[in-house]
């Protein structure tokens, strides 16, 4: 079996009977070599101090009135979500379970970054095996956002943070479009560079096709429902639609910030105008067993700007009281 995303660290991590994570110490210690974390020459002797017990036990219980002690502010700051967040996993056995709880409480000051390693870390044990590059670049979405353009008549996603630099002569009509700097290096998923996925999966550089009726939205419904089973012990069927019209929101979930707008637009009875309409990335239909009656519709959509920042914890939370996977 090939690997994939290996700087999540679930290679860190050890499995309990029911195949969700357990935290370990390792897994913990992999948190202390953040560079937020690595005092600077200047730093002061509690904050070099808290940094080497912890390497030695990542457990010890840490006071606010020990960090409160360290000098600079910056420092203090990162370390007081760092414990927070740290202590949030020690409170439950597993990866999974410490998520979930996360989110029922709406993450609170939870750095973005920590919620989207956890869900990064999760997905790489609910994706192991997986033997098909489209559906883990397509699982990507859930914890990295992405910037979309419309290319050669396509929708073309790429990761944002691997767009983030800037630089001379762009390299091709994509990599001037979405920003990227000459000394980048992207390419579209295609079937005929699939295979080089599993070389660069840690490295978000391949960009991926969102179009409509193509491989892309597809691959995105099979992730979606490997999370929503992995997360929730329960089989869905995940299918995408080509359009929206005539579709019964009796029940929505918006996959996102403007997934969810837009949905309530619609809940409204509002009409969206036409910019609106196209950020529209995706809309699926998740139904549980064969029956449609109960169909619930997945919303997913871009920024004004064309940004993609995709919350994969609505959909756990989002599901109605009558659906067998519902935490309400």
């Amino acid at each position: 079996m090939r690997d994939f995303w290996l700087a999540c660290g679930h290679h860190l991590t050890e499995r309990n009977a029911d195949g969700h994570l357990l935290i370990t110490d390792e897994f913990l210690k992999a948190y202390l070599a953040r560079p937020e974390l690595a005092p600077p020459p200047e730093a002061c002797a509690v904050e070099r101090g808290l940094r080497t017990a912890l390497l030695a036990d990542p457990r010890r219980a840490i006071g606010a009135d020990h960090i409160a002690a360290i000098e600079d502010v910056d420092a203090r700051e990162n370390w007081r979500l760092m414990i927070a967040f740290r202590d949030q996993l020690l409170r439950h056995e597993t990866l999974e379970a410490a998520y979930l709880d996360l989110i029922s409480r709406k993450v609170g000051d939870t750095p973005p970054l920590f919620v989207n390693q956890l869900v990064h870390v999760i997905l790489r044990n609910a994706l192991d095996g997986c033997s098909d590059p489209f559906v883990l670049r397509a699982a990507e979405l859930l914890f990295r956002p992405q910037r979309l353009t419309i290319h050669e008549g396509a929708l073309i996603g790429a990761d944002e943070e691997t767009l983030g630099g800037t630089g001379a002569a762009a390299l091709s009509p994509l990599v001037s479009m979405l920003g990227i700097s000459a000394a980048a290096e992207i390419d579209i998923l295609t079937g005929n560079n699939a295979e080089s996925y599993w070389g660069r999966s840690d490295l978000f550089d391949m960009a991926f096709d969102l179009t409509a009726g193509r491989r892309g939205p597809t691959a995105l419904a099979e992730a979606i429902g490997r999370w929503l089973q992995h997360m929730l012990g329960v089989d869905a069927t995940v299918e995408p639609l080509s359009e929206m019209r005539s579709v019964p929101l009796i029940w929505y979930i918006g996959l996102d910030a403007e997934g969810t707008r837009i949905g309530d637009a619609l809940w409204h009875g509002e009409d969206l105008d036409e910019k609106t309409q196209r950020r529209v990335v995706g809309l699926f239909r998740l139904t549980f067993g064969n029956s449609e009656e109960n169909a619930v519709y997945l919303i997913l959509a871009m920024t004004a700007d064309g940004v993609l920042r995709m919350k994969p914890q609505n959909l756990l939370v989002g599901l109605p009281p009558r659906c067998p996977a519902s935490l309400i």
